[in-house]
C-alpha cells in the first residue's frame, strides 16, 4: 500500500511541477502580470492555507492512533481530519470568485484555474476517501486492513498539503512580484 501511494504522489507532484512550470513560462513571455487582472485576492487563499497547515495536527494524531490500533482515537481523529477538509472545500469555492479572471479569458487565467483546479481535485478524492473510510470505521465491521488505510490517508493529506505551499507562492506570490 505505501508503494502505491508513493508512486501516486509521485506522478501527482510531477503533474503539479509540470502545470507551475507552464505557469513560469507563461509569466516569462508576458510583458505585464497577471494579465488583464488585477492579483487574485490573499485572503481567501491565505485562509485555506492555514485551514490546511493545521489540518496537519489531527491528520498526524489520526495515523498515530490507526498505528495504534486505537479504534476510538481513530474515528474521532478521522473525523476531524473531514471536517478540516470539508472547510478547505468551501473556502476554496470564495478562492476561485477571488482570483478575478476566469479560466477562458487568457492564458493566465487558464493557467491558474488549471493550478487551483487540479490541487481541487486531490482534495475532492481525498475528502471523499476520508469520509469513505469514517463511514467504515463507524459502521462496518473492523479489519486491520480499515488502520493501514487511515495511515495511508494521513500520507496522501500531507501530500496535499504540502504540494498546496508552491501552487500557493505561484498563484498569490508571483503576481505580485515586479
Amino acid at each position: 500500500m505505501w508503494w502505491g501511494t508513493f508512486g501516486l504522489i509521485a506522478i501527482e507532484g510531477t503533474i503539479f511541477a509540470i502545470a507551475i512550470g507552464a505557469y513560469l513560462y507563461l509569466r516569462s513571455q508576458a510583458d505585464s502580470w497577471p494579465l488583464g487582472a488585477p492579483p487574485p485576492d490573499l485572503l481567501w487563499g491565505s485562509a485555506n492555507t492555514l485551514i490546511l497547515l493545521a489540518s496537519i495536527w489531527p491528520n498526524q494524531k489520526a495515523k498515530r492512533a490507526a498505528e495504534a490500533r486505537d479504534l476510538v482515537r481513530t474515528r474521532g481523529w478521522l473525523l476531524v481530519c473531514l471536517l478540516f477538509a470539508l472547510a478547505f472545500l468551501v473556502l476554496r469555492g470564495f478562492e476561485f470568485v477571488a482570483l478575478h479572471t476566469r479560466w477562458d479569458h487568457n492564458a493566465y487565467g487558464s493557467v491558474v484555474w488549471t493550478l487551483l483546479g487540479l490541487h481541487t481535485v486531490h482534495l475532492l478524492t481525498d475528502t471523499y476517501d476520508t469520509a469513505v473510510l469514517d463511514v467504515l470505521l463507524f459502521t462496518g465491521p473492523m479489519e486491520g486492513q480499515r488502520f493501514v488505510d487511515v495511515s495511508e490517508n494521513a500520507l496522501y493529506w500531507y501530500f496535499v498539503v504540502f504540494s498546496w505551499l508552491p501552487i500557493y507562492a505561484v498563484i498569490y506570490g508571483v503576481p505580485r512580484l515586479h
